[in-house]
C-alpha cells in the first residue's frame, strides 16, 4: 500500500505534534490495514479480524507530499486465532520509516458486534 502525505496526515492535524511531518497516528493506521488486506486469507465465513496489540517504532521523519509505502508480511506467529504480522514502512527512497509488529485476532463477526 503506497500513501502519499498530506496536511491531513500531519502530527499537527493529529494531535500528536507539533511539527508538519506524518503523525504516528496516521502511519499506523496505515500499517493496521496492511494487516487487515493481509489476514484476510485465514478469514472462515462469517469471520474477521481486530487488533489486539501494537509494537512499531516510527523511526524517520516523513515530509508532506513524500511517499510512504507499507506493508504486512505473512503472519510470523498463528497461535489459535491470533495473528502476528511484521510490519513496515518505507520511504520513496527505500529508508526505514517505521517497522515492528502488529496482532491480529480471528473473530466471528456477529458475535463481536454482539
Amino acid at each position: 500500500m503506497r500513501h502519499q502525505v498530506t496536511d491531513a496526515d500531519t502530527a499537527i492535524a493529529l494531535g500528536s505534534g507539533d511539527v508538519p511531518v506524518l503523525g504516528t497516528p496516521r502511519l499506523i493506521a496505515w500499517l493496521e490495514a496492511a494487516t487487515v488486506e493481509a489476514a484476510a486469507p485465514f478469514l472462515a465465513e462469517g469471520q474477521t479480524s481486530v487488533g489486539t496489540a501494537i509494537r512499531v517504532e516510527h523511526v524517520r521523519a516523513t515530509r508532506v507530499g513524500d511517499h510512504v509505502e507499507v506493508s504486512a508480511f505473512a503472519p510470523l506467529e498463528a497461535e489459535g486465532r491470533r495473528l502476528t504480522f511484521l510490519v513496515k514502512a518505507v520511504d520513496g527512497t527505500d529508508t526505514l520509516v517505521a517497522s515492528g509488529e502488529i496482532d491480529r485476532v480471528l473473530v466471528d463477526r456477529e458475535r463481536f458486534l454482539a
